[in-house]
C-alpha cells in the first residue's frame, strides 16, 4: 500500500512539474507576442502585459524548482535558489511598476493613442482561458497531495486572470470608443497588480513554510 501511495504521489508531482513547464513556455510565448504587437500598435497596456509575462516566467522557474524539491522531500523548506528567484521576481515587478507609471504619464501628457487594441482583446481572452485551466489543475493536484505550496501557487495564479481582465477591458473599450487615455488607465491597473505581486514575492521569500500570502480569492 505504501509503495502504491508513493507511486501515485510521484505521478502527481510529475503532473505538477509538467504544469510548471507549460506555464514557463506559455509565458515566454505570450511575452514575445504581446511586447511585439504592443510596440507595433503603440498599445501600452498590451506591451506592459507582455513584460509582466516575462517576469511571470522567472517566477515559473522558481515554482518548477520548488516542485522538484518537494518531489524529493515534501517536508523540505525553501532553498537558496527559490529565495533568489523570488527576490529577482519581486525587484522585477517593482521596476515594471515604475516603468508603467512613467510611461502612462508620458502617454497622457502627449495624448498618444494606440493604432489598434484588437490583439489586446484576443490575447487577454486566451490568457483568461489558459490561466483558468491551470488554476483548476493546480488546485486538483494540490488537494490530492495535500500540498499547501501548490495550492498557494494556484491561488497566486489568479492575479494573472485579473491582469488579463484589465487588458481585456481597456483594449475592448478603446477599440469600441477610441477614447483617449483608456490605454494609459489600463496600464495603471497593471501597475497596481504588479506592485501587489512584487510585494507578495518578498513576503513568500520571508515565509519558510512554502506558502504565500496571496489574497486574490
Amino acid at each position: 500500500m505504501q509503495v502504491t501511495n508513493n507511486i501515485n504521489e510521484q505521478k502527481l508531482y510529475n503532473q505538477a512539474f509538467a504544469l510548471a513547464l507549460f506555464t514557463i513556455v506559455y509565458n515566454v510565448a505570450e511575452g514575445i507576442i504581446s511586447t511585439y504587437f504592443g510596440y507595433e500598435d503603440e498599445a501600452l497596456t498590451l506591451f506592459g502585459f507582455g513584460v509582466d509575462s516575462f517576469i511571470e516566467m522567472i517566477s515559473g522557474i522558481g515554482i518548477a524548482h520548488m516542485i522538484l524539491r518537494m518531489r524529493r522531500n515534501p517536508q523540505s523548506k525553501r532553498d537558496d535558489f527559490e529565495h533568489l528567484a523570488l527576490r529577482i521576481t519581486g525587484y522585477s515587478f517593482y521596476l515594471l511598476v515604475a516603468g508603467l507609471i512613467l510611461s502612462s504619464v508620458v502617454v497622457i501628457y502627449t495624448g498618444q493613442k494606440p493604432s489598434t487594441t484588437v490583439l489586446g482583446v484576443v490575447i487577454s481572452l486566451l490568457s483568461v482561458a489558459v490561466m483558468w485551466v491551470l488554476i483548476r489543475a493546480k488546485i486538483q493536484i494540490g488537494t490530492a497531495l495535500n500540498s499547501a505550496p501548490i495550492l498557494a501557487d494556484a491561488n497566486c495564479t489568479k492575479v494573472c486572470i485579473y491582469m488579463s481582465i484589465i487588458l481585456l477591458i481597456s483594449s475592448g473599450l478603446y477599440e469600441l470608443t477610441n477614447l483617449p487615455y483608456l490605454d494609459a488607465l489600463g496600464t495603471l491597473g497593471l501597475a497596481w497588480f504588479s506592485y501587489k505581486e512584487g510585494k507578495e514575492c518578498f513576503e513568500k521569500a520571508a515565509n519558510q513554510d512554502g506558502t504565500c500570502s496571496c489574497h486574490h480569492s
